[in-house]
């Protein structure tokens, strides 16, 4: 395993932050983290075999219009919005094992029925199961690295979503090659990464207890009754604006596929050339670690400040793009921008509620999955709508918009949080 790990980060530059380095991987975390990292790459990898496929399967094999797969996709992240949010609510119910084991294996066998379904509707129903499903153990295993190791969960958070980011750019790769000899092998070998990742966790925390895991505070969460439910949704102050800024952010970057893409193409351009802008991503989420890095020390380690940061970054990217967009190199330009907005915002979310809400950050992980979710769903809908009336630059005119109204939430989130400025998880 500590080969893998070693391979992992292999690529990345010399002058990395010791961070990221591997002889620092293998001395710095317990052998466990180690472990959990390996897996959770082998399980991104995997998971990236099907998205990027979907609407193409439905096209071909089920012989679908694209607006039906549109929809089939906006019905499995309909399902997830419900899903974040009782996985969340459901941790201390069931106990973190029994949650995201039994998520896990649901989800796998979902992802085993798909290839040999030929019926719309069941298809169908299998997206909606699937997106239930993939969703209700996501807040449960942010919860989980939160919890087993608090000393050092914020850089864990950041080398999860890193090395995330490698298995989905690895796994996407090699899907278009394995669908070119059979759609159902994509959908197999899918099906035998979340499987895998569920006997892991089976065998993971075969001897850790949810008290352990939890603390002492367990047995009161489980008890937990509705009214005490909505006694911490009231508590907004820790969660609203920054879920509200965050699915903001999230509704903005639907830009990229529902109006870059087919302006590239409008204009001539070959399907290569947005996909370069993703591999571009991918290249600075990478090599771009120790900016982000220097970025977090100027910001003094501020989670709050991280945020806003993230928001600006967006919007000034979308910007970019807006005032230049006859230009590919302003595309360039904003994807960079916009990637580190990216690596700002998507570890600090999870680090942000396991630091601040204790025992209950399952739930909260879950409210905020879904408000965020809300905002991946509308997004398609909006920008589309957008595109059709004027092209790219309305849909670009709203993302800079969005991206710059979540700067004010984000700002609201930080000044609720200003009095604790003196300590570096606020």
């Amino acid at each position: 395993m500590y080969f893998i790990i070693v391979i992992l980060f292999h690529i990345l530059p010399q002058r990395m932050s010791p961070m990221f380095s591997p002889p620092s991987l293998l001395q710095r975390y317990p052998r466990e983290a180690l472990l959990f990292l390996v897996a959770s790459f082998i399980n991104a990898s995997g998971s990236a075999f099907m998205w990027p496929l979907n609407t193409l399967y439905v096209h071909t094999v089920l012989q679908r219009s694209m607006t039906e797969a549109g929809f089939a996709l906006m019905l499995q992240s309909l399902a997830g919005i419900i899903g974040q949010f009782i996985g969340g609510s459901l941790f201390h119910r069931l106990g973190a094992k029994r949650l995201i084991v039994g998520a896990l294996l649901l989800q796998g066998c979902i992802q085993l029925a798909i290839p040999f379904s030929q019926s719309w509707t069941i298809y169908l129903a299998l997206m909606i199961g699937l997106g239930f499903t993939f969703n209700l153990s996501s807040p449960a295993i942010q919860a989980f690295i939160g919890f087993r190791w608090k000393e050092q969960r914020r850089e864990l958070f950041n080398i999860v979503y890193v090395s995330n980011n490698l298995g989905m750019a690895i796994g996407t790769s090699l899907a278009g090659v394995v669908a070119a000899f059979s759609f159902q092998l994509t959908f197999l070998l899918n099906s035998a990464s979340t499987l895998l990742f569920a006997l892991f966790f089976f065998i993971f925390m075969k001897h850790i207890s949810h008290k352990e895991l939890v603390g002492d505070s367990a047995a009161q969460a489980e008890k937990r009754s509705g009214k005490e439910t909505l006694q911490l949704l009231y508590r907004y102050q820790l969660y609203l604006f920054m879920a509200l800024g965050a699915g903001f952010i999230f509704f903005s970057t639907t830009v990229w596929n529902t109006g870059v893409a087919p302006y590239l193409t409008g204009l001539g351009m070959p399907l290569a050339a947005y996909s370069w802008l993703w591999t571009i991503n991918g290249i600075i989420i990478f090599a771009g670690q120790p900016v982000t890095t220097q970025i977090k020390r100027l910001l003094k380690q501020s989670l709050s400040a991280q945020l806003v940061t993230s928001a600006v970054l967006y919007g000034t990217g979308f910007g970019f793009m807006l005032l230049f967009h006859n230009s590919y190199v302003a595309f360039i330009f904003g994807m960079i921008i916009t990637t580190f907005g990216e690596m700002l915002i998507s570890p600090t979310i999870p680090t942000f509620i396991t630091e601040k809400t204790g025992e209950t950050a399952p739930f909260y992980l879950g409210v905020v999955g879904a408000i965020t979710a809300l905002g991946r769903l509308l997004g398609p809908l909006a920008m589309g709508y957008m595109y059709d009336r004027g092209g790219v630059e309305p849909t670009l005119l709203l993302a800079t918009v969005v991206s710059f109204t979540s700067v004010l939430l984000c700002l609201m989130h930080a000044s609720l949080h200003r009095a604790k400025r003196g300590s570096a998880s606020h």
